[in-house]
């Protein structure tokens, strides 16, 4: 027996689009897998499954577009297998409905390749289902077909006119022929049809006609990928509770869709990308898919321990000798009070003691330890601290705990060209992941991410750092497969193009600027410097009320 034989492909069907609609099954194979071959369809947040070492290859078809030629996926899936490698075959839906399976088993089969065919649903059911839309009823619908619309001049438009109801796919592009070879079969041009684009996605959207008038409605938008129902089932949606539920648009059938987008969520269909150490994206998570958003997390900072304790063990020993504890951030309240606890002391080894701290997220990281700043700076920035500063800080002893390395060095110059002696200690590092997450860069490269957030200069400059490293790796990899005859893979973009159309936000000043110098520009900076105002800053952009391409000062 060959060795080859000790890998095997497992063919996933990722379901409609939503990672709640995955199988379990398939979750679990995706948590394991050593390497990942997906479609086109398949939601980035899928690809979050698997582990940070997985090797991942994009294979997807769409029509218009580029696309990886089939025997080009037949002979990866064979090679990747003949390494010994678990490998996911990723595709949207399920794999047995249009989803050229046939071709890739006939190819394992013949390289004597282990294989295992993982179902999953289909949109053809899961899209209408989610819109409210039932495929069959006792009256109105004894039967249904599900048919592709990728090449209609195949389709036999004479028996299909007949079926009570159809669910088409991949027909975005054909609607005009698929809407005139109906009626041009006997169906009346009064027949309801629904058009669903992105079926089981927070961006889901319905349009709602006839026959007579869903080409004029949808005239100019770009309606893939969609699901097309056609039949009196689709009558059927407004007593199913859902009509209000999605950002529809209908004109000459369903008048209650109409102004259901005045209710939509300033984000949905919206997709953020989240820099914060995964230890603190949790408020800011919640903040933005409270407007809508679909969440990627990204984490750029590594928050540990400093390399030494001493200086800041040294520092809680002599509290008594200062007059001042500043502190920046929550990291830095977190780690000073556990190493006060550490060296068996609270907060009552405090008293005499007033303490400045650096935004509302600081105050609330102390009100957990039972105590209230004597003094928050405005604008909630390390800058306007000293300049603000309530006493005279001459001769005063000032404890600063901060990051080890990376931290405030003109916040402590200012504080002594003020006359105050200050003694910085290392709280806790900030350090940069070792890489970042295959299918975050792959987010990147199908244009799945909308707007990416950064709460601090670190943040832009660790994320910059990742993405050079990340996108130089795969542009790698993915010019070391080209077809036999020579065919090579459609080039990737250059690194900064992959920021096109994507908003950037910042938190306040000194992060913009760091976005300026790295990414080469701003879109979104908070009025005010906290995470509720970045996510006030993004929303104002979003719905248009923002409108300038940084913060005026």
């Amino acid at each position: 027996m060959t060795n080859h034989k000790k890998g095997k492909i497992y063919i996933v069907g990722a379901g409609p689009g939503d990672v709640n609609y995955l199988t379990v099954r398939g979750q679990q194979l995706l948590t394991q897998a050593q390497v990942l071959v997906y479609d086109a369809l398949v939601d980035s947040l899928l690809l979050q499954l698997v582990p940070c070492d997985c090797q991942l290859f994009h294979v997807g078809k769409r029509g218009g577009r580029p696309s990886t030629p089939q025997a080009r996926i037949n002979q990866l899936l064979v090679d990747q297998c003949r390494q010994g490698k678990q490998v996911v075959r990723l595709k949207s839906g399920d794999p047995f409905i249009f989803g050229r399976s046939s071709s890739e088993i006939q190819a394992l089969i013949a390289a004597e390749c282990q294989f295992e065919v993982i179902p999953g649903i289909s949109s053809a059911l899961a899209a209408p289902l989610l819109a409210g839309i039932p495929l069959t009823d006792s009256v109105l619908s004894k039967c249904f077909a599900v048919v592709t619309a990728h090449q209609p001049e195949q389709l036999d438009w004479e028996a299909l006119a007949r079926i009570d109801t159809l669910a088409i796919l991949m027909g975005g592009r054909h609607l005009a022929e698929i809407v005139q070879q109906l009626q041009r079969y006997g169906r009346s041009h009064q027949t309801p049809i629904a058009l669903i684009r992105n079926g089981g996605r927070p961006q889901q959207q319905v349009w709602l006609g006839t026959l007579s008038t869903i080409v004029n409605q949808t005239l100019g938008i770009s309606l893939s990928p969609v699901v097309i129902v056609v039949g009196e089932v689709v009558g059927l949606r407004a007593s199913m509770g859902l009509a209000d539920q999605d950002q529809s648009q209908s004109e000459g059938y369903q008048d209650k869709v109409q102004g259901a987008t005045e209710t939509t969520k300033a984000l949905t269909g919206k997709t953020v990308l989240v820099t914060r150490s995964a230890s603190q994206s949790q408020k800011f998570n919640q903040l933005l898919a409270q407007q809508g958003a679909t969440i990627i997390e990204m984490p750029t900072l590594v928050i540990t321990p400093p390399s030494s304790w001493a200086g800041l063990d040294y520092a809680i020993a002599n509290l008594a000798n200062f007059d001042w504890l500043i502190l920046t951030s929550s990291n830095g309240v977190d780690y000073f009070f556990k190493r006060l606890l550490d060296n068996g002391k609270d907060a009552r080894a405090l008293v005499g003691i007033k303490i400045a701290v650096v935004g509302k997220k600081t105050a609330a990281s102390l009100k957990q330890h039972n105590l209230q700043p004597d003094f928050i700076p405005p604008n909630f920035v390390a800058d306007s601290l000293v300049e603000h500063f309530p006493e005279s800080l001459t001769n005063k002893q000032v404890l600063f705990p901060r990051v080890e390395t990376g931290g405030r060095e003109v916040l402590v110059k200012e504080l002594t060209e003020k006359g105050a002696q200050v003694v910085e200690v290392a709280a806790y590092e900030s350090g940069c992941p070792d890489y970042m997450a295959p299918a975050i860069l792959d987010a990147w490269q199908q244009r799945a991410i909308d707007i990416v957030t950064f709460a601090s200069s670190k943040t832009v400059k660790n994320f910059y750092k990742l993405l050079k490293q990340a996108f130089n790796s795969s542009t790698e990899t993915n010019q070391a497969y080209s077809s036999a005859d020579g065919e090579q893979s459609p080039p990737l973009k250059t690194l900064h193009s992959l920021l096109d159309n994507v908003c950037i936000a910042s938190i306040g000043p000194q992060t913009s600027e760091s976005c300026r110098q790295l990414l080469g520009r701003v879109d979104v900076e908070a009025v005010e410097y906290t995470l509720e105002g970045l996510t006030e800053a993004i929303v104002a952009w979003e719905t248009g009320r923002g409108g300038k391409t940084e913060k005026q000062r």
